[in-house]
């Protein structure tokens, strides 16, 4: 049950989707208008909607719970923070090779959506499913970027490992930052193609209120029926069934909730 969709709230939907296309590949499904539009980027869509301008209170802090960043693989990293740099694009890290045997870049979309290039297969400190990471090397190098995961911040591995579990998603493998003070590890749920980085943290986090209509990240459309349990209902403008998971990230799901 993996992720299928993710909504991108915009306050230009045009502008929004030239930047997709242009930077990452992204194909126009359908018909886009000013208010709406759903780009392919090969194992999942984004859906941008478009929202006013507004303040959000999302930081680029990884110490705030929730949402972090939305991240993809491509065949090379370097050449693609080229072409985002010379365009102007704002970076909140230029290209690295980080932990686990990737090279990494962050940049941000227009209204200030974290994204991440990822280019190369991790090499995990702790294989918690071989046939998982095996699925997930199968997949190759993208011939254009390909949607990996969304990344999140939690209190508790543990208690995101039992709340996504039901709906298909299961822990194959961690990397550890041995030279983060913060004491910081990752932790990878996957599901089908997709995956939810999950960041913890021994530091103390922050925690922040539901914004699904603020610009930027609006919420995760994941397969499946909704739990019944541990999730708060979002008032949202759009009318979807968005909820709230105990750190705040938000998702809705394709069957909407258990009955």
């Amino acid at each position: 049950m993996p992720i299928q969709n993710v909504i991108i709230n915009s306050t230009d939907v045009a502008r929004s989707v030239a930047f997709y296309t242009e930077f990452l590949d992204a194909a126009v499904v359908g018909e886009a208008t000013a208010e709406h539009a759903v780009l392919d980027l090969v194992t999942a869509t984004l859906e941008l909607r478009s929202v006013p301008a507004a303040d959000s209170t999302w930081v680029a802090d990884d110490l705030q719970r929730g949402f972090r960043h939305v991240g993809f693989k491509v065949d090379r990293v370097d050449p693609r923070a080229e072409v985002l740099k010379a365009a102007g694009v704002p970076f909140h890290l230029d290209p690295l090779n980080a932990e686990g045997g990737v090279r990494i870049c962050f940049f941000y979309d227009p209204d200030g959506t974290l994204l991440e290039l990822v280019e190369g297969d991790l090499q995990y400190a702790q294989v918690l499913d071989a046939d998982g990471v095996a699925a997930e090397r199968a997949l190759g190098v993208p011939e254009r970027p390909r949607f990996d995961h969304v990344a999140v911040t939690v209190d508790d591995r543990a208690a995101t490992d039992a709340f996504y579990a039901p709906l298909g998603f299961s822990f194959i493998g961690t990397i550890e930052q041995p030279h983060d003070p913060r004491g910081f590890s990752i932790g990878y749920l996957k599901s089908g193609a997709t995956v939810l980085e999950v960041f913890t943290y021994e530091a103390a986090k922050q925690t922040r209120s539901p914004q699904p209509d603020a610009p930027g990240f609006g919420w995760a459309q994941l397969a499946g029926t909704a739990p019944t349990a541990g999730v708060t209902t979002v008032d949202n403008t759009s009318g979807a069934a968005v909820l709230a998971d105990a750190d705040g990230f938000l998702f809705a799901t394709t069957d909407g909730p258990a009955a």
